[in-house]
């Protein structure tokens, strides 16, 4: 069973037309519901249905193409892959499509090698998973798992329109809800977002984890003063008092482990003006790890900064830990068979977390669920200069379609 390479990146460059951006590199901007969102679904349902796919779309716009072969039992619980045909702005061609078009290349080159599975297999495409619209990310899958209604996210707005009205102009609000929790299983190809593959010259990677996610907000409050008149001994800097912070947030998450990650990416200072002592700030942290015990640290050792700072610095703390997400282990069942799969293509594949967020963590909820990387050139990823090398596109296909191959049976 061998992957149509050129075929795979001749789909993921049409792809890449949509939303393209001027200038160099190869970016893209696919906001759900715009018009470039509205060419990539078409383009995608054209393709399920070259393939002799029955495509289904649902109320919050999730796509599913469905081969039922004769070989299969069309009552079966079917195996699935996909991913997503949403961008950030600015973003790269490969995160997203990869993973849907290498699930739709996945199944043609079962056709074309004669593969006869016992179950019908799904490619599917997700409504919103990167969070730049409507919600926080993971829209799409959160529906599909039963986390959150239709008419809930249906509702979600982006301070204009509702995603109900976006998906009703693009012509991609169907009927129902895809239920993730009636497939026998779930594959997501994607690109690493990371070095690691790169550096160790291994085409693919197996996740082993998918890591757990929590925000939080913080804020200091010091006293807002004339910056020329207020002598320094009589100050009390908030943004003083948050470079601590800032500091002592990147010290724990060093300090718990080579996994865990901790980012204070987001501060508003206040009243933000040069000749003010600062006042005021407020952070969003961003906490990570493969571990739930080690955020759970590195959250502690940040509200005992913010302790700390009280008594150092006569600043007043909040710290709210607003979104918690625990890490999500992937299927052992599914790993083996990625495994397998790489081992009968002869294809090196080596075990990995993901340190970024997929669909494939909602989807582990309800079915066994697990996910494979393709290399990301020098780990650039979410910006036009993400790469990943056609002939690792075409490797982790290949290896995605005897997994595919082997759970279908």
């Amino acid at each position: 069973m061998e992957v149509d390479g050129q075929r795979l990146r001749d789909d993921i460059e049409a792809n890449a037309e949509f939303g393209a951006l001027d200038g160099e590199g190869h970016g893209r901007t696919v906001l759900t519901g715009t018009e470039a969102n509205r060419r990539a679904r078409e383009y995608f349902v054209e393709r399920l249905e070259d393939a002799g796919l029955d495509v289904r779309v649902d109320a919050v716009g999730n796509i599913a193409g469905r081969w039922t072969p004769e070989s299969a039992n069309p009552d079966a619980a079917p195996v699935a892959a996909g991913s997503h045909l949403d961008s950030v702005p600015e973003g790269g061609i490969f995160d997203g499509p990869l993973g849907v078009y290498g699930a739709l290349e996945a199944v043609r080159a079962m056709q074309d090698g004669g593969v006869e599975p016992t179950r019908p297999v799904d490619v599917v495409s997700f409504t919103e998973e990167e969070g730049q619209r409507f919600a926080d990310g993971l829209l799409g899958s959160s529906v599909a798992v039963g986390d959150r209604s239709v008419e809930e996210a249906l509702a979600l707005t982006d301070g204009r329109t509702t995603l109900e009205d976006a998906l009703d102009a693009a012509g991609f609000r169907g009927e129902g809800r895809i239920d993730a929790g009636e497939w026998d299983a779930w594959l997501e190809l994607h690109v690493e977002q990371s070095e690691r593959l790169e550096r160790a010259g291994v085409p693919v990677g197996v996740v082993t984890t998918i890591t757990g996610i929590t925000h939080c907000d913080a804020e200091i409050v010091g006293e807002a003063n004339h910056a020329g008149a207020t002598p320094m001994p009589d100050r009390t800097d908030a943004l003083v008092a948050a470079s601590e912070f800032v500091r002592d947030v990147e010290r724990a998450a060093r300090d718990v482990g080579d996994t865990a990650v901790g980012t204070v990416g987001k501060l508003d200072v206040r009243p933000n003006a040069t000749n003010v002592v600062p006042g005021r700030v407020e952070m969003g942290v961003d906490i990570r790890d493969v571990r739930y015990e080690a955020m759970n640290e590195i959250v502690s050792r940040a509200r005992d900064s913010l302790s700390r700072l009280e008594a150092e610095r006569g600043v007043e703390t909040r710290f709210d830990r607003e979104f918690d997400l625990e890490p999500t282990e992937m299927s052992d069942r599914c790993r083996e068979a990625a495994h397998g799969a790489a081992e009968d293509a002869g294809i090196d594949a080596v075990d990995l977390h993901s340190g970024a967020a997929h669909d494939t963590m909602r989807i582990a909820d309800v079915t066994d669920a697990a996910m494979l990387f393709a290399p990301s050139r020098d780990g650039v990823s979410h910006n036009p200069a993400e790469w990943t090398d056609w002939d690792d596109c075409a490797a982790s296909t290949r290896v995605l379609a005897g997994a595919l191959a082997s759970l279908a049976r």
